[in-house]
């Protein structure tokens, strides 16, 4: 009686084993005994793959794993690489003004040098940053009589008139926080342009100034203010590839996007007439 009894067992066992382990088919995906033992069930971050075999647990217990995390608190922003140029190309770097009329404020005085000195490759990269984000609106002259606005179309707001003395005489801050922030109907653009880049469309608008009154801002000299620094004819001999390579990037893009860059939405001082007209303004 008891031999039967295990022969009995034994045989289910037996069943019970090969059901667990069925070998996959053309169309069966097979399946194992206990497959946590010999794989490991993971998850890959930022991709939502739950599957009904998963054991992390629920559904949404799967998302709160796999979904994006917020940087860990005090998480500082790694630079970027090199630009082929002297000044390092910084991805990204701390900004201590918040997006308040008050923090603007602060901005406004507090933020006078451009940190970047006057270069060519400088202007050039402004130049083709600034046709991308700021034409749209501010123009390629920067009087505010870009095509969205000039061509006929319901635009909310009167861009800003970069050329207009109250800009002129505006410190680097006033414009630096309006890319950072944005300005009234103009969003910000610290996730579009780096560090560098923004201050190199600065040095583009401030270029744009002194064309308009006729006065010099280069790598050699700068009659438009007192503020910001000419690099000097020193430095163009000693980053004359990396201007070429500049040029030829520059070209490349142009054929590329031809007039489509007019079309694309402005990242600099949108409505800093804000303050000499009114909130109705486009931003800064």
């Amino acid at each position: 009686m008891n031999i039967k009894k295990y022969i009995f067992l034994g045989v289910v066992a037996i069943m019970l084993s090969l059901q667990s382990c069925q070998q996959a088919g053309v169309n069966n995906p097979g399946s194992e005994y206990m497959p946590d033992m010999g794989h490991s069930v993971a998850y890959e971050a930022n991709y939502y793959n739950y599957y009904y075999s998963n054991t992390w647990g629920s559904e949404d217990d799967y998302y709160q794993f796999a979904k994006p995390k917020l940087p860990v608190n005090g998480t500082v922003p790694r630079r970027g690489n090199g630009s082929g140029y002297n000044l390092p190309k910084q991805g990204s770097v701390p900004y201590y003004y918040e997006n308040t009329e008050e923090e603007r404020a602060r901005a406004i005085a507090e933020i006078i040098d451009n940190p970047l000195p006057i270069t060519t490759v400088g202007l050039a990269e402004g130049k083709n940053l600034y046709n991308i984000f700021c034409a749209t609106c501010h123009g390629e002259k920067g009087d505010g009589n870009g095509y969205l606005v000039r061509d006929g179309g319901a635009y909310p707001a009167q861009p800003a008139n970069f050329l207009l003395e109250e800009h002129v005489k505006s410190s680097n801050g006033r414009y630096y926080h309006s890319i950072m922030h944005g300005k009234n109907v103009m969003g910000g653009y610290s996730d579009k342009i780096s560090y560098e880049e923004r201050w190199n469309v600065i040095h583009y608008i401030r270029s744009l100034q002194a064309k308009e009154l006729k006065l010099t801002y280069s790598q050699v000299e700068n009659t438009l203010n007192k503020v910001d620094r000419p690099a000097g004819e020193n430095y163009m001999a000693s980053n004359m590839d990396a201007y070429n390579v500049e040029l030829e990037h520059n070209d490349d893009h142009h054929h590329m996007e031809g007039d489509e860059h007019e079309g694309h939405i402005d990242h600099s001082d949108h409505g800093e007439d804000h303050d000499a007209h009114g909130d109705h303004n486009h931003g800064e």
